[in-house]
């Protein structure tokens, strides 16, 4: 699995932005932002550092950028899970399946009703 830069909390609200209407200006990131609004400046920032870190890539219009993923929802969130995996649970999805067992996050009745499904799809 690559390796890819961990995001900050508003680094990944910012992402959601992306991956819920596409590419965008930052002046249309200011727009969506609520009150109160962050400055220009302090979104082109984190806007660039996100391309930086290869989230995000830009086609140019005239003097200004429009920005748009480079990774998808589902790549980040496969990538986190795994990370989270491997940090809190030695690479063992067992391991983390047993943990929410453990502390009652997913029921007996789910995981029959995952295994069914997994051995369907593997027919």
């Amino acid at each position: 699995m690559e390796k890819i830069e961990k995001l900050t909390r508003r680094e990944e609200e910012l992402m959601r932005c992306f991956w819920q209407r596409g590419a965008l200006f930052v002046r249309e990131l200011v727009e969506m932002a609520g009150e109160p609004k962050p400055h220009f400046n302090t979104l082109s920032t984190m806007v660039r550092t996100l391309e930086a870190k290869g989230y995000l890539s830009h086609e140019s219009f005239g003097s200004t950028y429009r920005y748009y993923p480079l990774v998808s929802e589902e790549q980040f969130s496969r990538r986190t899970l795994g990370n989270v995996i491997s940090r809190y649970f030695e690479n063992s999805y067992l391991g983390a399946v047993s943990a929410l067992v453990e502390e009652e996050k997913i029921s007996v009745e789910e995981l029959r009703e995952l295994l069914d499904r997994i051995e369907r799809e593997n027919r």
